[in-house]
């Protein structure tokens, strides 16, 4: 995967590059959530590549980038985002936001509004984590160091997943893709992670200057950020148009990828001012076990 250099440290991310016939496309940039990479959009980056320019961030320790002894903080992710849009030259971007890339994204459309095109949040939340949530994360995050995520993935997987797609025998695949990325970061840069989403501070008294418009996504049955968080956010973004999706949990991109797709794909085709047709393409060729090549 291609990488840049961001306050001393390596970002690695995916690009698929701007579509056949199509150079002056408009990029749509992934961040995703805690415990993934960019993998995790990679149902809709497979049909949105035909339209957009897809760029997927692996945030710190996580995926492809490497561990940093420091940075994990969503401050310090946000400008980890700027950093890549500004040495991709592909501002405004559309930002898609999973759970933490949700958390960056608002810092990014509040703070950075010239850098933002549309903005696009997935089971998210603009206020600190639940207290109880807080305190289990601190706890997990100690254990994984400890012993490894392996034993832990009995315990994660009601957090990231809704009980239709835990239930359904198709979905094995998926988890164990997920299983097996996860289980080669390392455990301190998991930590580390872990606790810059538990600690993280709320955003709620910066996101009412949010301009760019604004689709807030949730899964009917999310435990980890549930639909009160994302009615919040539409409340506090003006203008923010808010969607509830039915059998899914909290990682809506794997969960329902068609629905997700098309949510996007019409909303981004409103933001750009331009008809896009709802996701109907094959998954990504060459995918490696450290992502996908375009």
């Amino acid at each position: 995967m291609p990488t840049i250099r961001a306050s001393g440290t390596t970002i690695s991310y995916l690009d698929t590059g701007a579509p056949a016939g199509r150079p002056d496309a408009q990029t749509i940039l992934f961040g995703h959530g805690l415990l993934f990479s960019g993998w995790v959009f990679h149902p809709q980056i497979a049909a949105l590549r035909r339209h957009y320019r897809c760029v997927a961030i692996d945030w710190r320790g996580q995926g492809d980038s490497p561990a940093t002894p420091s940075g994990y903080d969503m401050d310090t992710l946000t400008g980890d985002a700027v950093a890549l849009i500004r040495a991709l030259g592909v501002a405004p971007v559309h930002w898609v936001g999973l759970s933490m890339g949700g958390f960056v994204g608002q810092r990014l459309a509040a703070r950075h509004g010239e850098l933002v095109r549309s903005l696009a949040l997935l089971d998210t939340s603009a206020g600190p984590e639940r207290r109880d949530l807080a305190a289990k994360s601190r706890m997990l995050a100690l254990a994984q160091l400890l012993i490894g995520i392996r034993p832990l993935l009995g315990t994660l997987r009601p957090l990231l997943f809704g009980p239709a797609f835990l239930a359904d025998p198709a979905a094995e695949a998926t988890l164990d893709e997920w299983a097996a990325r996860l289980q080669r970061s390392g455990r301190t840069a998991l930590r580390k992670a872990t606790l810059g989403v538990a600690d993280r501070a709320p955003v709620d008294t910066e996101i009412t200057e949010i301009t760019a418009p604004t689709l807030v996504v949730v899964g009917a049955d999310d435990a980890t950020t549930p639909l009160t968080e994302a009615q919040r956010i539409a409340g506090l973004v003006d203008g923010a148009r808010l969607e509830v999706v039915a059998d899914c949990g909290h990682t809506s991109p794997l969960e329902q990828p068609e629905a997700i797709t098309d949510l996007l794909a019409e909303f981004l085709g409103t933001s750009a001012g331009h008809a896009v047709p709802p996701s109907a393409e094959t998954p990504l060729k060459g995918e490696t076990n450290s992502g996908h090549t375009p």
